[in-house]
């Protein structure tokens, strides 16, 4: 019986007490204590939020622990931080669901570097004053990241715009674009720069680096002046004349003759380099009669072969702009890769989904076991229950007085038999010692001394049969007492059974929702599955109005035609749209009904338990006047 408070070391964590309702059958609410501080902090938890854009903390009916979870999960994934969380929220979670969220939502923070130390029971128990400051951090990081990422995200929102649409702003743009560019390359074609002389190759080749491009320039009929010696070089020189003891000459002397110095050298140095070039007979671009005489000295085969390559050249230049103006086409292609784009990903995501349905079938299959072998094992312990309870029912009371009667005797035996043992170990010794005495005392023994150790001897032999006889029959009492034990032990008590019910409640309650769950995956395999097909019919009809776009155009009757298959798969269409409509309907219609078997089923729960608090207290009025008449009756 001492194994009864024991059943279950460990508590199982995510379990969920049963709510209690009142005589109506409405839920009692527990009245709790409220911290104004904490309300204060949760306040001001809840405006930050507003403030930085989650705006399901203005929903009353979420409780705070959804409302700052979901903000801190919200502030998170803005800040491009992943956190492994279910897609499908769901309120009012489970204890250990909880923690489990909360433990999540800590393991990111680090990798964010926050500042703040948050442990997952401080979330879990509402702890406002230390999750103020982390809420505070992580509006402030999403504020930036959203400020960062505001510009981008806006181009590229522009780009993906401008891929399939066009204002009629950016049309005027495109057409002054191109007669401006037009326009600026006709001036650039007129003004660009034209080559008048050539550097002969027989003047050899220049050494240094400013005479070639002062050489390059002339080409091009661009002169300019040779820098001039900087001032601290004059001052330098200055005072190098100085310093020699040859006299100065007057400032204004001294820069005149230098700038005609320079002037001078500038000329001879143009000169110069004007005697090593020849001068161009007419634009750079147009042949001499050299050349003209080494191309006529060509082979003809030579000739042909190089106008067929500039014949195919050109042709594959016109083709490449031919492409390129059908620009209704290349839309087309574009808008086909994209929507065969959107089928791969929504087919990876289907296989995602697949793989992850096949683990929660798997894992609903062994919960389903689990359930299967505790039932089992519940009737069981329900049927040996009955059958003690009728053998309890059936027993007489003074069997089991008389089994007391004998655990008491059998414990008072084992307490004697004890004593007695250190009683005889102790007597043995004693007379052990006399023994050696006696025999030191005298060499030989006399005939009374040999008469009074015999009887000594016959009696140590009766008190040990005694003594054997005696365990015998406590060892006889000992196994019936351990036999009626067992029994006892094997049925289970009512705490026992109370939680037994107790976890088969939540192996219900948990059973129930990997139940729910595994709904919502089917039914979120079944809405891609139609949209996946919906886009596989979608991208079959592009690809067959791109095949036949062209030879439907050739004639007015194939036009027609093609017209009518139009229309008539538009009118497929709607009568699709029509068909689900009606479906939607009906689903609509039966999940009205199931609600209002629902609400029934509510009232007849709340009837329950209003009948269940009446029968409860007329049992106890009636044992209050069983207990008043048995008192009459022994008075």
């Amino acid at each position: 019986m001492a194994a009864a408070a024991s059943v279950f070391h460990r508590v199982r964590t995510g379990s969920k007490i049963g709510a209690q309702y009142d005589q109506d059958g409405n839920i009692i609410q527990v009245e709790t204590r409220e911290d104004e501080e904490q309300s204060v902090k949760l306040a001001e938890i809840l405006e930050l939020l507003l403030a930085a854009g989650y705006f399901r903390a203005r929903i009353k009916g979420l409780s705070p622990f959804d409302k700052v979870v979901g903000g801190m999960t919200w502030c998170i994934t803005t800040c491009n931080f992943d956190i492994d969380v279910d897609l499908l929220f769901q309120e009012n979670s489970t204890i250990g669901q909880k923690i489990a969220l909360t433990e999540k939502i800590v393991s990111v923070l680090p990798k964010m570097k926050c500042p703040h130390r948050l442990e997952p029971h401080q979330i879990q128990g509402l702890d406002f004053i230390h999750i103020y400051p982390v809420i505070q951090w992580l509006v402030k990081r999403a504020i930036e990241t959203r400020e960062e990422m505001g510009d981008y995200v806006r181009a590229y929102s522009i780009s993906q715009f401008q891929k399939t649409h066009i204002l009629p702003e950016d049309e005027e743009f495109l057409q002054r674009k191109d007669k401006a560019v037009k326009a600026v390359l006709d001036v650039l074609e007129v003004y660009k720069p034209q080559r008048r002389y050539r550097r002969q190759k027989e003047a050899g080749e220049l050494m240094d680096e400013e005479s070639r491009v002062h050489s390059t320039l002339l080409e091009y009929g661009r002169r300019y002046g040779f820098s001039k010696q900087p001032k601290q070089d004059k001052v330098d020189g200055q005072k190098a004349s100085l310093s020699s003891g040859c006299p100065a000459a007057p400032p204004g002397m001294s820069e005149v003759s230098e700038e005609d110095d320079l002037q001078a050298a500038e000329e001879m140095r143009i000169k110069t380099l004007m005697t090593n070039m020849a001068a161009m007979a007419s634009e750079e671009g147009k042949l001499t009669a050299s050349a003209v005489g080494q191309i006529v000295g060509l082979q003809s085969e030579e000739i042909k072969q190089i106008a067929s390559e500039y014949a195919g050249k050109q042709s594959e230049l016109s083709s490449e702009e031919r492409s390129e103006r059908f620009g209704p086409l290349q839309q087309h292609r574009r808008a086909v890769a994209s929507i065969n784009k959107q089928i791969q990903d929504k087919t990876k995501q289907l296989e995602e989904l697949r793989a992850k349905h096949a683990e929660v079938q798997s894992s609903c299959e062994e919960a389903k076991t689990i359930l299967m072998e505790a039932t089992e094992q519940s009737e069981r312990l329900e049927k040996e229950l009955k059958s003690v309870e009728e053998i309890e029912e059936n027993a007489d009371s003074g069997v089991l007085e008389k089994l007391r009667s004998l655990v008491t005797m059998n414990e008072n035996l084992k307490q004697q038999e004890q004593e007695f043992r250190t009683h005889c170990r102790e007597e043995m010794t004693r007379l052990q010692q006399n023994i050696e005495e006696l025999k030191t005392a005298s060499g030989q023994d006399t005939d009374e001394d040999k008469e009074r150790n015999e009887l000594i001897d016959k009696q140590y032999n009766t008190d040990r049969d005694k003594l054997h006889k005696i365990r015998l029959l406590m060892a006889r009492r000992n196994r019936e007492i351990a036999i009626l034990q067992r029994k006892i032990d094997e049925v289970p008590s009512r705490a026992e059974l109370t939680q037994y019910q107790k976890r088969f409640i939540e192996l219900y309650s948990q059973v129930s929702a990997t139940h729910k769950e595994t709904k919502q995956f089917f039914t979120l395999y079944n809405t891609l599955d139609d949209k996946k097909v919906y886009l596989e019919k979608e991208a079959n009809l592009l690809n067959s109005i791109h095949d036949n776009f062209q030879q439907a155009m050739a004639s007015s009757a194939a036009k027609e035609q093609f017209l009518r298959q139009m229309e008539q798969i538009v009118e497929g269409i709607k009568q699709n749209r029509i068909k689900m409509e009606k479906k939607k309907q009906e689903n609509k219609m039966r999940r009205d009904q199931l609600n209002d078997e629902y609400l029934e089923l509510l009232d007849k729960q709340r009837l329950y338990f209003k009948t269940v608090k009446d029968f409860k207290e007329e049992c106890r009025k009636n044992e209050m006047l069983l207990s008043k008449l048995r008192a009459k009756g022994a008075s």
